[in-house]
């Protein structure tokens, strides 16, 4: 067999290649057709649908809040009748003797406007607060005011408004707060630390209450100006305990 023979004969390897490509490209696009048809045919789906939340009623904020004018402190001397040791008769004491330290910062119980800023020769130095509703707060016996503290002035509740004395009639470092509603005083421990929703809901009645029972006060100290009593035996009378004006 010579040469140009060879040459001759077709080349069957390469067309074999050739049809198996043309049969996987057939098989592809057959596939690819059946794939798009069954997609065509598919029915569209419906939009997914959000839900919201229902809204949540969330209470009112309270109507009322008093905090603690001097926060961790406590009450060394009551609301109610007392006597005091140079006094012959009980009076009322229209509100409560917190004792702390000279200096020790005096918060706004509540919202309100400044409405005396000033001193008197009993309560000392003292701040007086109006609030809504007929409330009004006094602070007395200051050391001093804070700055910027005067009648008109917006106090915010939790500010500072003075800083703990001992002016006026007092005998010791303290501070003599009081709560009145239209003029009334009423007992600050009610109050004190305490939210109310409504005005419903305020203690008016229990906090308006006076004990029958009058306190007889023991003091460390006498006010200025303020002579003891002398006994029958001619001694003066004295009386020795926690700070109370």
């Amino acid at each position: 067999m010579t040469s140009e023979t060879l040459a001759a004969k077709p080349p069957y390897g390469r067309v074999a290649f050739l049809t198996l490509v043309g049969v996987l490209a057939t098989v592809c696009a057959l596939n690819a057709s059946m794939a798009l048809s069954a997609f065509a045919d598919e029915p569209d789906r419906p939009p997914v649908e959000t839900v919201e939340a229902p809204p949540v009623d969330l209470p009112p904020p309270p109507a009322f809040i008093f905090d603690a004018p001097l926060p961790g402190q406590v009450v060394n001397s009551p609301f109610g009748l007392r006597q005091l040791p140079w006094e012959e008769n009980g009076r009322l004491h229209e509100g409560v003797d917190i004792a702390a330290p000279i200096g020790t910062p005096i918060r706004a119980a509540t919202d309100g406007v400044v409405l005396r800023a000033g001193k008197d020769g009993g309560y000392g130095r003292f701040v007086e607060i109006g609030h809504k509703d007929g409330f009004r707060t006094l602070y007395a016996h200051l050391g001093a005011t804070a700055r910027g503290v005067k009648p008109g002035m917006v106090a915010r509740r939790g500010q500072t408004i003075a800083y703990v004395g001992s002016s006026g009639r007092s005998t010791g470092a303290h501070l003599h707060f009081e709560i009145r509603r239209k003029g009334k005083p009423l007992n600050p421990s009610y109050f004190l630390g305490q939210a109310f929703a409504e005005a419903d809901d305020l203690p008016l009645r229990a906090a308006a209450r006076v004990p029958r029972k009058v306190r007889m006060a023991q003091v460390s100290a006498w006010p200025e100006g303020v002579k003891p009593p002398k006994t029958k035996s001619g001694r003066a009378r004295m009386r020795a305990s926690v700070a109370d004006s």
